[in-house]
């Protein structure tokens, strides 16, 4: 996943993709901030590929949310902005889950795991960040699990 990141960088600064290669540069200094944090606790090597998913969910959630605010503040070439952002990021992460096949996999992981309560809720959803991370936009499961748990 780092290789794949540094290589796009260096093939939008060939091509002057300036947004792609603004967007890859914050994406690799998210990456290095991570990465000494991890080392912090011991871990020599970084964060895994998962955790990297992880992290460009959260960036993309974040301009997403920036968006909201820079609509309702009329500051439209702004959010045009956040959203040339996303679609740069969104191009390292797996295709995302629809709706439909999120709550197929919460279904198939409640009856798989037996639960039966929403004591039970932080268990599958620490699983389906395990299972599904990438791939599953966890502010969207949340509610369905604890609908299926009630």
């Amino acid at each position: 996943m780092r290789d794949a990141l540094t290589q796009a960088l260096k093939e939008s600064m060939r091509a002057k993709d300036e947004r792609a290669v603004s967007t890859l540069r914050l994406i690799l200094a998210a990456l290095k901030d991570r990465d000494i944090a991890a080392r912090s606790k011991g871990n020599t090597t970084g964060i895994t590929d998962d955790e990297v998913l992880q992290m460009l969910q959260s960036m993309v959630k974040q301009r997403r949310d920036s968006i909201a605010m820079y609509e309702q503040g009329g500051r439209l070439e702004l959010a045009e902005r956040e959203q040339q952002e996303i679609d740069v990021i969104q191009r390292y992460l797996p295709k995302q889950m629809t709706e439909d096949e999120i709550e197929q996999a919460v279904q198939d992981l409640i009856e798989e795991m037996n639960a039966s309560g929403l004591k039970q809720m932080g268990a599958v959803m620490g699983e389906l960040r395990d299972r599904y991370a990438g791939q599953m936009d966890f502010a969207k499961a949340s509610p369905i699990v604890k609908q299926k748990l009630a």
